[in-house]
């Protein structure tokens, strides 16, 4: 069993940045891929961004495409997300999640739960206007 943890969510403005991250216990990211989700209140949980172990594959949702950047410490075993110009609509609890298996295709075929198998408790991003 693998147990993911976030950190790095708080209270924002408009405009501001913030360095979520995510780190696995029991296992190291090596050789498998890690998304991004978010879920705002009375919405469905949504993709964000997912990256390959290389580091090298991104792939992020139009929603963020441009202001967020995904990125794999294989030396630290940590995923960040890091997020800019952040809006009133970033809101939301944000997830990052891992797959059982090591995964060779392309990310754009990672954007639906069902597509990891490891998920960690969420930590609250909040953007005031």
């Amino acid at each position: 069993q693998v147990q993911l943890v976030e950190s790095g969510g708080g209270l924002v403005q408009a405009g501001d940045s913030l360095r979520l991250s995510c780190a696995p216990s029991g296992r190291t990211f090596s050789c498998y891929a890690v998304g991004w989700f978010r879920q705002a209140p009375g919405k469905e949980r949504e993709f964000v961004a997912a990256i390959k172990w290389s580091g090298r594959d991104t792939y992020y949702a139009d929603s963020v495409k441009g202001r967020s950047t995904i990125s794999m410490d294989n030396a630290k075993n940590t995923v960040s997300l890091q997020m800019n110009s952040l809006k009133p609509e970033d809101t939301a609890v944000y997830y990052c999640a891992t797959r059982n298996l090591y995964y060779s295709g392309p990310l754009t075929a990672l954007r639906r739960e069902r597509d990891y198998d490891f998920w960690g408790q969420g930590t609250q991003v909040t953007v005031s206007s």
